[in-house]
């Protein structure tokens, strides 16, 4: 084989046309992820970008609209019981699942109704 992959670039995730300041509160100011800029070429298309560690999620407008309620997104946190109460003050419902061995996780979704999990290591 001659081609090798190499990591996730990004993880994009579908949202309504307008959405972009809902996305910067929840994914920014309550997520506490980093916008990062989109190509020039790319801003007319609507959405916004985040950015942790190395890696990105997308936000793009997707007309006509349909969130994705099984396929989803997996971020490993530390300190996943903080998170919970940061969520809890932020009014941001999760569903705690301990169906995975060794992991601590949570289900949350995002204004849109996109699913994302999130799960901590023990």
């Amino acid at each position: 084989m001659s081609f090798i992959f190499k990591s996730i670039d990004h993880v994009q995730l579908a949202a309504p046309k307008g959405s972009e300041t809902i996305a910067r509160n929840f994914f920014g100011e309550i997520l506490g992820l980093q916008e990062v800029e989109k190509p020039e070429k790319l801003r007319r298309k609507g959405g916004v970008w985040f950015a942790f560690a190395n890696y990105q999620i997308h936000i793009g407008i997707e007309e006509p609209f349909a969130p994705a309620k099984k396929a989803h997104p997996a971020f490993q946190i530390e300190n996943l019981e903080a998170l919970k109460i940061h969520l809890t003050k932020n009014e941001v419902r999760f569903t705690v699942d301990s169906d995975l061995p060794g992991a601590n996780r949570i289900y949350i979704h995002d204004p849109f109704g996109n699913r994302i999990e999130i799960l901590e290591w023990i």
